[in-house]
């Protein structure tokens, strides 16, 4: 088991999948200088033919196709724990070939190994071996210290392990460095992007919110230990971080919540062979115009936390007609920026939750200041203009997964599934939730495609009630008519039900809804939606009104 000083621990999560062989690259350790990856500059690489054509699920890529052949592996897996701990975190958030990442370990093993494995579908064993390093010494790092006047934990104070070159063997895509000592395992995240790509698909992993969550050392953006600092405030609790550290490992296995919200719709898009790349949100906060070199954006489970320069790109490119599916909930919630750390720029992430305490709310860009959300002042920009929803609450702890309730079953989302209205998905909608506010400024052109109810005795809403219910809707639109189209889960577990259910599981969901999701990205990979499928506004006819 990983050690956690003063940190909540979280269970290790592993998929269930059998177990493969794959030839790896020699072993090597690099000294050398590094080149971060907001260098613009690209390495040369041998080019590629990649042929691309319309297939059932979306757009697929021989290049994809190619790298899932190659021979997978389990070995990625983590699963006993023996006595001790290893941990750690790498330099860069993303990185590009030619790179060279800094890798931070602690443990009390006296030796560790570092194995990448690139995340996709590889024969169903979910990984494949890319490299790995030499046996490297193992040090037991200093522990990290808190800054006082922010709640900030930083593991800037250690000593680098290794640095890992990311050669042309590091296709694009998430990998999972497996840092091995002794019998303790533990994930270090990190996405290889590639400045040049013009993918049909970018899937964009949500590392803010990852890092807003991530309780190594005691504290978060929701959480903390002590006395208040700022404020003395009930919510969000006073002793709550204001800015977290990138120089920190992720609490738990080290892997965040990557291999729920995110890793089930990574090995269905690499499954199908779709034509799909990778890049973190504050890679696109860095490089807002690399969103616009693709046809559709893939935002995935619970991607509540933004910063301003990821959210224009976003609003710029749908403007130009690149499509975006939210398939979590409580997008644009949460409100935060970037700052340098020791390491490097942008190792840190503001957000106060409170304007009045951020330093910035004194003559700065109201559009950076971190209120609660960014619905609050002095930013004031309401999300559902461009979601066509608002966050309209969650499922309370512990509560069932809710049903999907289909509501316009003639739409293309449920195209060849057999569905008619009012049929009803099992085991589909569980955490936040969104929702159709009819009084709110929403795109008037939304189309609902599903209209959920959820007991209240099951969740909680500031949003109204209807009958003892709230609900979760499913939405699109297209912007101006026959633009991008936008598409609202309103769901956060949509990525998780495409996971494979055991065959006795009543009511599995995975079948249904990878067919779903099947149907989004076939529509969203053909360029702009509205040419195809100009949204169809029924949203005056949903009964309750909104929900």
């Amino acid at each position: 088991m990983a050690r956690r000083a003063a940190s909540v621990v979280r269970p290790v999560v592993l998929l269930a999948m059998a177990v493969g062989l794959v030839a790896c690259s020699a072993p090597a350790v690099h000294h050398a200088a590094k080149r971060r990856s907001g260098s613009p500059s690209t390495p040369a690489t041998k080019h590629q033919r990649v042929r691309t054509w319309l297939g059932p699920d979306g757009v697929e890529s021989s290049a994809i196709i190619a790298e899932n052949r190659k021979p997978g592996t389990s070995s990625w897996q983590i699963t006993s724990e023996g006595p001790g701990f290893v941990e750690g975190f790498a330099d860069h958030n993303y990185a590009q070939q030619g790179d060279l990442v800094g890798l931070y370990v602690s443990t009390d093993h006296p030796s560790f190994q570092v194995i990448a494995y690139r995340m996709g579908w590889y024969q169903g064993l979910g990984g494949r071996e890319v490299w790995h390093s030499a046996v490297v010494p193992g040090v037991d790092q200093p522990p990290c210290p808190v800054q006082p006047t922010t709640n900030m934990v930083s593991c800037d104070n250690w000593t680098e392990s290794l640095t890992m070159r990311i050669t042309s063997a590091f296709f694009p895509g998430d990998y999972l460095l497996k840092l091995v000592a002794g019998d303790n395992s533990a994930y270090i995240p990190l996405t290889i992007w590639q400045p040049t790509s013009t993918a049909t698909y970018l899937v964009m992993n949500r590392s803010l919110v990852e890092q807003g969550w991530n309780d190594f050392g005691g504290y978060d953006f929701y959480q903390g230990m002590g006395p208040c600092i700022l404020d003395h405030d009930t919510y969000p609790p006073c002793n709550r971080a204001r800015v977290v550290s990138f120089d920190r490992p992720y609490s738990g296995d080290g892997a965040s919540d990557f291999l729920t919200n995110e890793y089930p719709m990574v090995a269905f898009m690499e499954q199908h062979g779709l034509d799909v790349t990778y890049c973190t949100d504050i890679c696109i906060s860095e490089h807002p115009s690399f969103l616009e070199q693709h046809k559709a954006l893939i935002a995935l489970d619970h991607d509540e936390t933004w910063t301003n320069s990821e959210r224009e790109a976003v609003l710029d490119a749908a403007n130009a007609g690149v499509n975006v599916a939210f398939f979590g909930a409580a997008t644009f919630v949460r409100h935060a920026r970037l700052q340098p750390s020791p390491l490097g720029n942008d190792r840190e992430e503001v957000d106060y939750r409170n304007a009045s305490e951020d330093p910035l709310s004194n003559g700065g860009n109201p559009l950076e200041v971190t209120g609660n959300t960014w619905a609050s002042p002095p930013t004031d920009w309401d999300a559902e203009t461009f979601l066509g929803q608002i966050y309209s609450g969650y499922l309370v702890p512990g509560a069932p997964n809710a049903p999907m309730v289909v509501y316009d079953a003639q739409s293309w989302l449920f195209a060849g599934t057999g569905l008619s209205d009012g049929s009803v998905i099992p085991s589909v909608i569980n955490s936040d939730i969104d929702h159709l506010d009819p009084s709110g400024p929403f795109p008037q052109n939304l189309q609902v495609l599903a209209h959920s109810p959820i007991p209240l005795s099951e969740a909680y809403t500031n949003q109204g009630s209807w009958g003892g219910y709230t609900y979760s809707d499913a939405t699109y639109y297209t912007v101006g008519g026959n633009g991008a189209g936008v598409f609202d889960s309103g769901d956060n577990i949509w990525v998780a039900t495409l996971q494979p259910c055991a065959p006795s599981a009543p009511g599995c969901p995975a079948p249904i809804m990878r067919r779903l999701t099947g149907n989004v990205l076939r529509l969203f990979g053909q360029g702009p939606a509205g040419q195809l499928e100009p949204s169809q506004p029924n949203w005056s006819s949903v009964t309750p009104p909104g929900s």
